[in-house]
């Protein structure tokens, strides 16, 4: 029996009532918001009626970009100060409201156990890998599991850095073998991996299950209630709480890495807590790195589909109904300046990865760079995307589309040229 299938069936013996099916759930929020229908989403063949455009002189936005330096009421956002009390809150407010949806004050915390303990070689580095479960205890029995693996190189001196990887089940992760560990490693870092699927399960079957069906007794979601990107992005934060209790760690010298709907994750996770030192965002896309408002590739009402709704909160399906993508008061590039000053480096492929619109999540980088030179950091140095294969490294945003389809390893080697620029700089290794 799978971990879902448990953890509902936990649901029905502890509330006496079958949790909703995704597609339920999704007809509820519907109804709460009297939405009859939503738009149709588009589909990535090119035979369909529906074909998604790929044509990036049909691709301009509908609307012009929100800009993350004017305030709401109107006036100018032009000191570091004015951006930290009061113009980063309304972007994140407004990420809350319309689009993620709010954490509960009343999340309880996990209790952290290692498990096991093994020495095993990654590359030529020696290492010692640990299993931990975070333990979450809720009303009337209610429990979450939450599964972490930290690899730690055998012989540190002095707490080192690590990277966190945002990732589905170890079964997932063995059929697309990485040698990110290895290459991590060999820089005398750490490499983290969260079971992100044992916070949040990835279905809207799931959303009475989970930390989301834990904090809400097993029911259903408000409009403005958290959805699973939010969810894993506060299972991020908690290991990283856990990482400030291990003297082997540097806890302030901790990067993030995703990939797709993970890297989505990873965005979110990074924009909203912000002693995440650096971040790799790959292949993120639309919800992402990528901006809504653009006409390419996967598109809002994809989104606002069944199958994917509950990654965001109740409130964002307006944006597929009676509103479009042009109608929301933000945009991908203010998530990437809510990371403003840290280093965000985004990656993408090419062949087979025009879905998650790489020039999009480009624009949206030098969309948000004038956030980033607003705090003293670097851009990206240009607005002219560079040629596959070439890695912009030289600011506090970086980015490279790689050669490949959708997969993040070719662009770790560039990531870790980045990354190492500010880890480095925070003391050893």
């Amino acid at each position: 029996m799978s971990r879902l299938a448990v953890a509902l069936l936990a649901v029905i013996l502890l509330t006496g009532a079958a949790p909703l099916t995704a597609e339920q759930d999704h007809r509820r929020l519907l109804d709460l918001l009297h939405i009859s229908s939503l738009r149709l989403g588009v589909s990535g063949d090119p035979n369909a009626p529906n074909a998604t455009n790929y044509d990036e002189a049909k691709a301009d936005p509908a609307s012009p970009l929100p800009d993350p330096l004017i305030l709401r009421e109107g006036g100018k956002v032009d000191t570091a100060d004015t951006w930290w009390r009061r113009r980063r809150a309304e972007i994140v407010e407004d990420f809350e409201a319309e689009i993620y949806g709010r954490v509960p004050d009343d999340v309880p915390m996990p209790r952290w156990t290692v498990t096991d303990s093994a020495s095993e070689t990654l590359g030529n580095a020696a290492a010692v890998t640990r299993h931990l479960v975070g333990h979450v205890a809720g009303a009337q029995g209610a429990t979450v599991d939450i599964l972490l693996t930290l690899t730690l190189p055998a012989k540190a001196e002095g707490p080192v850095t690590v990277i966190l990887q945002l990732a589905p089940d170890a079964a997932f992760r063995a059929r697309f073998p990485s040698t990110w560990r290895a290459q991590v490693l060999a820089k005398g870092w750490g490499a983290a991996v969260l079971d992100v699927t044992s916070v949040q399960p990835d279905s809207g079957d799931g959303l009475a299950a989970g930390i989301i069906g834990l904090t809400a007794g097993g029911k259903p979601r408000g409009l403005d209630d958290w959805g699973a990107l939010r969810a894993w992005a506060w299972g991020a934060s908690r290991v990283l709480d856990y990482f400030g209790t291990d003297r082997a760690i540097a806890s302030a010298r901790v990067a993030l890495q995703g990939h797709s709907r993970f890297g989505k994750a990873a965005l979110v996770a990074m924009a909203f807590d912000p002693r995440f030192a650096v971040a790799f965002i790959s292949s993120s896309g639309a919800g992402g790195a990528a901006l809504l408002r653009r006409n390419y590739g996967e598109r809002i009402e994809n989104l606002a589909a069944a199958g994917e709704y509950h990654w965001f909160d109740g409130a964002f399906l307006t944006y597929s109904g009676p509103k479009s993508a042009s109608d929301l008061p933000v945009d991908a590039h203010e998530l990437i300046a809510l990371c403003a000053p840290r280093p965000v480096f985004i990656g993408a492929g090419s062949k087979g990865d025009n879905w998650v619109d790489p020039r999009g999540m480009f624009l949206a980088e030098v969309a948000a760079g004038p956030v980033y030179k607003l705090l003293g950091a670097g851009d990206l140095g240009t607005s002219v995307m560079p040629p596959v294969g070439t890695a912009l490294t030289t600011g506090a945003l970086g980015f490279r589309q790689h050669e490949l389809g959708h997969t993040a390893e070719p662009n770790w080697p560039s990531f870790l040229v980045f990354a190492a620029r500010t880890l480095n700089a925070r003391g050893r290794p």
